[in-house]
């Protein structure tokens, strides 16, 4: 197509972001509008990265300065598949990417999953992250001992707020309402479960050390659980990192429980959880076997159980896309189908102008880093079959705008995200804090101002 390339790329998180930002760079004439469901842009860097994180929060610099952009446009508000149809956005751009991210629970087969206080870490995540859509309160008074399943770095995000105290997070961006739950919460012990062994850990060694940053709590290692077999011996000799991280975990495991610590977390090697134990509908424990490794470092059962003593669950075991209106889904890996990005049928077939990046296209691995050559590789498809897509036959970049007015729905953007920013931070200057969240969409959008 001889046309100046018009492209909307769905989900304003860092995926689609950087796939904005290789667009407009390797083509001198594209425009693109950014669309996320949410009032604000940065997806999961504002409501997926720990409050007390602000080391990670940083990226947002560099997403900002490619927002910036004059061909680069942020509609916010606007749920794509919803409230905009897919087939309504191909009357205005050329090819679409979907950079919808994975925010929801992976499904968990296990019994007493239904039981009351037995919680997806996402959900979790959602609360102290301030999610406008979701949890509002939360609350920890009723636990003095939870289990984390999954040793991930959600996990450790999930189990490093649960074992912290509130006061300790004032220096963050969280709202009264988050601080509150936290300041009153019963929560002493936090243990960590993990399948398999040690050297099969998924965590990094950064995140790892921050768990033990707190002048409340010490982090605890059970020793039984420290084993290696020549697959896990393997693997550490071939990442600095893996072994940085069983250093870590070694120094603690021969740690001494002290008194004068009153909060706790406790990491439990080679414990495959089996059931969650309910009395009166709610959690009451945790049934685990221990395994042994093989070789490998695959794992096996000993027919060894243990109950543990813990009045709530978190499933940290991964995240999920969710299904987006009018397009196939994967709902056995929770991705759009696609190959290298170019989103396909049920059948196998490409789907003209339809394609995919980040999380929804790869599933929920690896860190905000690797979205830049996933989202390469996705561009580089879509520039490679410009000449077959079919024109949008709607050109006027004012035209998606006109269309969303006349269904009534208030669109933020990038300005918007501007003045709402600077609220935040205004809330937080009186009180020393770079900023206070808000986390209710209509003030988020009235601050914001809608058009």
């Amino acid at each position: 197509m001889s046309l100046p390339l018009r492209v909307a790329v769905v989900g304003a998180g860092p995926a689609g972001i950087y796939a904005a930002d290789i667009l407009t760079k390797q083509d001198p004439d594209v425009t693109v509008d950014i669309f996320d469901r949410l009032p604000t842009p940065y997806g999961l860097i504002r409501y997926g990265v720990a409050p007390d994180h602000p080391r990670i929060k940083q990226i947002i610099v560099a997403l900002h300065r490619v927002m910036e952009s004059d061909r680069i446009s942020f509609i916010g508000n606007v749920h794509v598949g919803v409230d905009l149809k897919v087939d309504e956005l191909r009357e205005f751009y050329d090819a679409i990417i979907f950079a919808t991210g994975a925010e929801r629970d992976r499904p968990m087969a296990l019994p007493g999953i239904d039981l009351d206080r037995s919680y997806g870490a996402a959900d979790f995540v959602a609360f102290y992250d301030s999610h406008p859509d979701r949890e509002k309160t939360w609350n920890l008074t009723g636990a003095h001992s939870v289990a984390v399943l999954g040793v991930g770095n959600v996990g450790l995000d999930v189990a490093r707020i649960l074992a912290r105290t509130g006061d300790e997070l004032l220096f963050t961006d969280i709202p009264e309402h988050v601080h509150a739950a936290l300041r009153n919460s019963a929560v002493t012990d936090v243990h960590m479960f993990a399948r398999r062994g040690p050297a099969q850990a998924k965590f990094t060694p950064v995140e790892l050390r921050e768990l033990d940053h707190s002048p409340n709590l010490q982090v605890l290692v059970q020793p039984e659980g420290m084993e290696f077999d020549a697959g896990s011996q393997e693997a550490l000799s071939k990442s600095k990192s893996l072994r940085m991280v069983v250093d870590v975990l070694s120094e603690w495991a021969i740690r001494d429980a002290d008194p004068n610590f009153n909060r706790r977390i406790h990491i439990h090697f080679l414990e495959n959880p089996l059931e969650i134990i309910g009395e009166d509908g709610k959690v009451v424990g945790l049934r685990t076997e221990h395994q042994e490794l093989t070789g490998d470092g695959n794992v096996r059962g000993t027919g060894e159980f243990t109950t543990w003593n813990v009045q709530a669950v978190y499933r940290a075991v991964g995240y999920r896309s969710e299904a987006i209106e009018d397009l196939p889904f994967d709902t056995n890996n929770f991705v759009l189908p696609n190959k290298g990005g170019r989103v396909l049928d049920l059948d196998g077939g490409q789907l003209p102008g339809i394609y995919a990046t980040g999380w929804v296209k790869r599933g929920p691995v690896g860190l905000i880093g690797h979205t830049k050559s996933d989202a390469a590789e996705t561009v580089a498809n879509l520039l490679a079959d410009r000449e077959a897509l079919t024109p949008a036959p709607v050109r006027d970049r004012r035209a998606v705008h006109t269309l969303l007015a006349s269904k009534s729905i208030p669109v933020t953007d990038f300005e918007g995200w501007d003045r709402l920013d600077a609220h935040e931070r205004s809330l937080g200057e009186p009180v020393e804090r770079e900023r206070i969240k808000l986390h209710a969409r209509d003030e988020m959008t009235r601050v914001a101002g809608t058009r």
